[in-house]
Parts: structure tokens; C-alpha cells; sequence
């Protein structure tokens, strides 16, 4: 389409207000895609037969080789959001995504060093636990944001609806993907440190007897007693018997979304081992991550084999 061209009148397109920009290429899609009914029905029936079939695919991947699941999905998270984002000139987004690649690359390089520090689990764990915290503080600010825009509060500071939407939607966004993210690099994490890390072992016995006032993560001894309050840190003591320092065993079991002692394997219930009203919702906040996970690493992918398929096909 030539820009410079008289189109509406004497108009050129570029001299158009955007209404009537607007009103034009309205115009110019339904003119061109007049008459292409079956080939619309086509594509739509391409879109449903991919996304069915993916989902299956995804979905037994994740059953059998978890791992090379996790891995893809974790790259995907990583890359996907990035490359649109530079396509869209979101610089805002590829400035924040560059602070955190950049620190979180020291902390996986760390994790994966042999032979590993004794400091290097706690620094891991402390790390993906501020994520943790940090995006969620992101997900309640955005959503309260919005919220408050519904109930037009926004009225009483003399700011627009729409710049508020815009703050509560960019809070929102940034919390739920650097949450699914770091969870998704805090378990690969967890995965290369596991069998350096204090007395764990794959096979499920300890190869090293644990000391009472010994930490089964990171192997350092507790700062305080279970029923201290604790400075720093509290101690935190499991079903089983076994007590941990709370960063470790809260980076094992929430943030590494490992849900047994890391000493003996027994099951543990989160929710009978945080018993402060305001750590119960953080189970659901894992459980909506791992349902955005679909949403930001797999759709677009699948919508880009579609159009792919479409593109193939010379479904244009």
C-alpha cells in the first residue's frame, strides 16, 4: 500500500487523523479478505487440530522425561518474552530482563561449580526466595492497582483510567513472569546442587549421620533452638524430626518446589509446616505460576507452528 497516495479524497494516508486511519485499513481488511470464507475455515480448523495435538504431546512429554520438560520449558520462558519484546522496541522489559539474566547467571554458575561451597546453597536459595517474594509483592501491588481503577479512585489524583490500567497490568505482568521464571531456574538449581548438598542423595539413605543442631541443607549448624526466635533466621522443624534453617528449608521446599525432608524423604505438608495465615496463599501463587507457564512458554509457539502450517499450506 502506498502511503503517499491520495486515498480519501486528496488526502494522503499519512495526513489522516487516526480515526480516519483507523476507518481505513478497517476497510482494506474486509475488502481483502471478501470472499475467503473457506480458506478462514480452514486455518481455524488448523489452529484447533495444533493446539489439541500439542497440548497431548506437551503433556506426555511432561510425564515421562520431566526433566528435558522443565529444561525446554525454562529456555522458552527465558528467550520467547525477550525476542518479542525487541520486536515491539519494549525497552523497559529487555532492561529489567538483562538485570535479572545477568545476576541470575552468577547465581547458576555458582550452583553448578564442583566442588561446590558450603555458602553456595544458602546464597541460592536466599537469592530465588527474594525473587519469590519480590514477585508476588509485584502481583498484589498490580492487582490492587487495578482494582482500584474499577472503583475509579483514580479520579481523586486527576489521573486517567487508562494510565493507572497501564502500571497495574505492567506490575502484574513483571511479577508473574519473573515468579514463574525463578521457580523454574530455582529447581534446576536445586537438580545440580542436589547431590552436593548436605546429606542428600538420590537413592533416598543417607550416606552421613545428621547431627541435632545440624542443618540437612546446607550442613552448617543452626543460629537457634526451634523454640527461639531467632534474629536473622528461625529454625523450622519438620514432621519427621529433622530441623533446618528456614532459608534452606523454605528455598528446598517452596521455592525448589521439593516437597520431602531433604535427610530422610518423608512427605512434607506445607501447609501444616507454615502455619502463618499469610504463607498459605503463596501455595496457590505456585499453582497459578505453573498455569501461566502454558500461557507465556507454550502458546506462542504453538500459535507460531500454526502459522506455520498455514504458511505451508499458502493459508495467507
Amino acid at each position: 500500500m502506498d502511503l503517499h497516495r491520495p486515498v480519501e479524497g486528496n488526502k494522503s494516508y499519512d495526513l489522516m487523523t487516526p480515526e480516519e486511519k483507523l476507518r481505513y485499513d478497517h476497510q482494506k481488511m474486509h475488502e481483502l479478505h471478501r470472499g475467503h470464507d473457506s480458506m478462514h475455515m480452514k486455518m481455524v480448523l488448523i489452529l484447533i487440530g495444533t493446539l489439541v495435538v500439542a497440548q497431548i504431546i506437551v503433556v506426555e512429554w511432561k510425564k515421562l522425561h520431566y526433566r528435558s520438560y522443565a529444561f525446554f520449558t525454562m529456555v522458552a520462558m527465558w528467550s520467547i518474552p525477550l525476542l518479542i519484546s525487541i520486536y515491539n522496541h519494549s525497552y523497559r522489559f529487555i532492561l529489567v530482563w538483562s538485570i535479572f539474566t545477568m545476576l541470575t547467571s552468577l547465581v547458576i554458575w555458582k550452583s553448578t561449580q564442583k566442588p561446590m561451597s558450603n555458602t553456595t546453597p544458602r546464597m541460592v536459595y536466599k537469592w530465588f526466595y527474594l525473587i519469590y517474594k519480590v514477585s508476588c509483592s509485584f502481583m498484589i501491588f498490580g492487582y490492587v492497582v487495578m482494582v482500584l481503577t474499577f472503583l475509579s479512585v483514580n479520579m481523586l489524583f486527576n489521573h486517567r483510567p487508562q494510565t493507572w490500567m497501564d502500571v497495574g497490568l505492567m506490575c502484574l505482568f513483571y511479577g508473574v513472569y519473573f515468579g514463574v521464571l525463578g521457580r523454574d531456574v530455582a529447581e534446576y538449581c536445586t537438580d545440580k546442587m542436589a547431590a552436593s548438598i548436605g546429606y542428600y542423595t538420590k537413592e533416598g539413605m543417607p550416606t552421613r549421620y545428621l547431627e541435632s543442631n545440624v542443618c540437612a541443607v546446607c550442613g552448617h549448624k543452626l543460629l537457634v533452638d526451634v523454640s527461639e526466635e531467632g534474629v536473622l533466621e528461625n529454625t523450622y522443624k519438620l514432621p519427621c524430626g529433622h530441623v533446618f534453617h528456614e532459608f534452606c528449608i523454605r528455598g528446598w521446599c517452596i521455592v525448589g518446589k521439593r516437597q520431602t525432608c531433604p535427610y530422610c524423604k518423608e512427605k512434607v505438608d506445607l501447609k501444616q509446616m507454615f502455619t502463618n495465615p499469610w504463607d498459605r496463599p503463596h501455595l496457590l501463587y505456585g499453582q497459578l505460576l505453573d498455569w501461566v507457564r502454558w500461557l507465556v512458554a507454550w502458546q506462542p509457539l504453538v500459535l507460531f507452528l500454526a502459522q506455520g502450517i498455514n504458511w505451508f499450506f499458502g493459508l495467507e
